[in-house]
């Protein structure tokens, strides 16, 4: 048996690049035993099939996660005309098949309808709960249940290549947006059927797949170099309106005490003091309520960030 490795905070932001064939959640424990990290959460799930940017909070990054949870994303998509499948991609059965589309401007006059906001009805096969079930395991019991519409927004949709029966496609949107759906609608409005082939995470807030590194190059680091891969908490926190208390007003906000922030705006904000994160806070009426609060390190504790 191999000897377990104590666990140790670390504090700082992973871009991970997910390999196909992991669930999100594996991705995160083998990240986190790399790392030997006592806490670490990832920041929006991609199913087994795809692949591409999982960013990964560790330590009290994980108090921030919610930004990138709800910030829009960007994804390259495969869309494969012909065939539609039980589950709306690569993992499920061919229930049907079609003629494929006899070009690309056949398929390419289709996209426009489906930009800008909509109504989304999630697919059977979702982590999404019914009376405490995932719709998946309904789907997997033959039952049907309702699955109300979501509204979500399509931002851009651009043709990247047509080697039929596939379609690569760039596409821009907000969170909640299922990729599978949007493929097997558009396998419709194109006169055929369709569904997810494959699907890579390009983006996601701020961040770029092109900043990303492997489970697998992770592997080969020493622990100084997958040190030297996280980014600061404050990476999760970063266009954020941003307040400078001095160290008086520090200690107090630092105990959940609301502080003056004369001058700013009405809002969600982070707030620093010397440099070092605070947390952030609530802003009204020219004070700083304590929304979240990044807890130091006890003296003598050993940090990685």
């Amino acid at each position: 048996m191999s000897e377990r490795v104590p666990r140790r905070r670390v504090d700082g932001v992973l871009l991970l690049d997910k390999p196909a064939g992991l669930s999100s959640n594996a991705a995160l424990q083998r990240a986190k035993r790399l790392f030997a990290a006592e806490k670490a959460g990832h920041t929006g799930t991609l199913d087994p099939l795809a692949t591409g940017l999982l960013p990964i909070a560790f330590g009290e990054a994980t108090k921030f996660a919610q930004s990138l949870l709800d910030a829009p994303k960007a994804y390259e998509a495969v869309v494969r005309f012909g065939a539609e499948t039980e589950t709306g991609d690569a993992e499920g059965a061919i229930v049907r098949t079609m003629p494929v589309p006899a070009d690309r401007a056949v398929v390419a006059a289709a996209l426009p309808r489906f930009l800008g906001r909509q109504r989304q009805t999630p697919p059977r096969h979702a982590a999404l709960k019914h009376r405490g079930r995932a719709y998946y395991d309904w789907a997997r019991a033959g039952v049907e249940i309702p699955r109300p519409p979501r509204e979500v927004e399509i931002r851009a949709l651009d043709v990247l290549d047509w080697r039929a029966p596939d379609l690569v496609l760039a596409v821009a949107c907000s969170k909640g947006t299922y990729i599978r759906v949007l493929a097997e609608d558009l396998g419709v409005a194109a006169g055929s059927c369709a569904h997810l082939a494959a699907l890579r995470r390009t983006t996601t807030g701020g961040f770029r797949l092109a900043d990303a590194v492997t489970l697998e190059r992770l592997e080969a680091m020493t622990g100084a170099e997958r040190a030297a891969c996280l980014l600061p908490v404050d990476a999760l926190v970063q266009g954020m309106p941003r307040i400078d208390l001095p160290e008086s007003e520090a200690v107090r906000f630092r105990h959940g005490v609301a502080v003056p922030a004369p001058g700013s705006a009405p809002g969600r904000a982070v707030v620093y003091a010397s440099g070092s994160l605070l947390g952030l806070a609530d802003v009204d009426e020219g004070l700083a309520r304590p929304a979240r609060l990044v807890v130091p390190p006890a003296p003598g504790e050993p940090v990685s960030s």
